[in-house]
């Protein structure tokens, strides 16, 4: 089985993946949170820095992108190719209002004969490998057959399915039975994303799906950084992993980031997937979210790894 590591905008950038790749199981994929080319700018220094290869030595990274121009996605490929990237990821799943009044992300979906039109320009310029990551409709799951039609007409290197729609965002179930005719029907290889949150959401999935070859994990895998690991034989995570990974990403982002506000911000947003792991966290995680100094934060931090336990089998919970 091959794992990838989902983007989250404002978690998974090159310090996370650096110090969960040198902590953890190295997943086979890491995917960049995407960036966003306009008719300005290709990329923005941010965004160069976050796909520097100085940054992602020794990882496989895929930069993705997130744009509905043609001129757009080929001027950053091509920017990105000079980097030494070879695949290319565009990103027609993100949910946010924002993104989608703007038609890009999953709001592309409900323009078909435009994404046709997008992906038979960037296939007729570009040599890069190209894969997409998808939603099954912005309003329908009925929307995805015309879809995968389309997607049957390009060689990507990969369909990436998230099995909602857009409406849902991340609520709902994914749907199971579209996925499962996408599969049947896909002229492209196909790996799942949506709600795997644990090892044995992953184990139950591979057993309704047996031919399914890649998964692509996101918030259960920022809960449980070490679930790859466990997929593949290794030890279930320990609070000593956590506390090895937790302090090697609070000592570098002090290093990189300004003040303890900006520090904080990062470590609390990890937690929000983490907390989940531990049983009965409630008045800890309700200190580390009010902690406004580093010294705080540690206490918090370090209360809650000595008073309580991970939860066998445990992850990430929405909600």
């Amino acid at each position: 089985m091959n794992y990838y590591f989902a983007p989250l905008e404002g978690v998974t950038g090159w310090f996370f993946r650096q110090t969960h790749h040198a902590c953890f199981q190295p997943m086979d994929k890491y995917f960049s949170p995407f960036l966003s080319p306009n008719r300005e700018t290709v990329l923005t220094d941010r965004e160069k820095n976050d796909i520097l290869p100085e940054h992602n030595q020794g990882l496989v990274l895929v930069p993705q992108l997130l744009t509905n121009r043609a001129e757009d996605f080929i001027r950053a490929a091509r920017l990105l190719q000079e980097y030494g990237y070879r695949e290319i990821n565009l990103n027609l799943g993100c949910p946010s209002g924002t993104v989608v009044s703007k038609f890009r992300g999953a709001g592309f979906l409900s323009k078909p004969q435009e994404l046709n039109n997008f992906l038979d320009e960037i296939f007729y310029y570009l040599d890069v490998r190209i894969s997409v990551k998808t939603r099954i409709g912005k309003n329908s799951p009925e929307e995805f057959a015309g879809l995968l039609e389309i997607f049957n007409c390009y060689p990507l290197e990969e369909l990436i399915i998230h099995p909602r729609i857009q409406q849902d965002q991340y609520r709902n179930h994914p749907n199971l039975s579209v996925f499962r005719e996408a599969l049947a029907g896909s002229r492209n290889p196909v790996c799942y994303n949506g709600d795997l949150f644990t090892a044995k959401d992953c184990q139950d999935f591979s057993a309704a799906f047996p031919t399914v070859e890649t998964l692509m994990l996101g918030r259960g895998l920022i809960a449980n950084p070490a679930l790859i690991r466990e997929l593949k034989g290794g030890k279930r995570l320990e609070k000593a992993d956590l506390r090895d990974f937790l302090d090697r990403l609070f000592t570098g982002y002090r290093e990189l980031l300004y003040g303890d506000r900006a520090v904080l911000s990062k470590m609390k947003e990890l937690w929000h997937y983490m907390i989940c792991l531990f049983e009965e966290p409630a008045p800890y995680a309700k200190k580390i979210r009010k902690a406004q100094t580093a010294l705080d934060y540690q206490d918090a931090v370090n209360a809650l790894l000595r008073d309580r336990e991970l939860i066998s089998g445990g992850g990430y919970l929405p909600g």
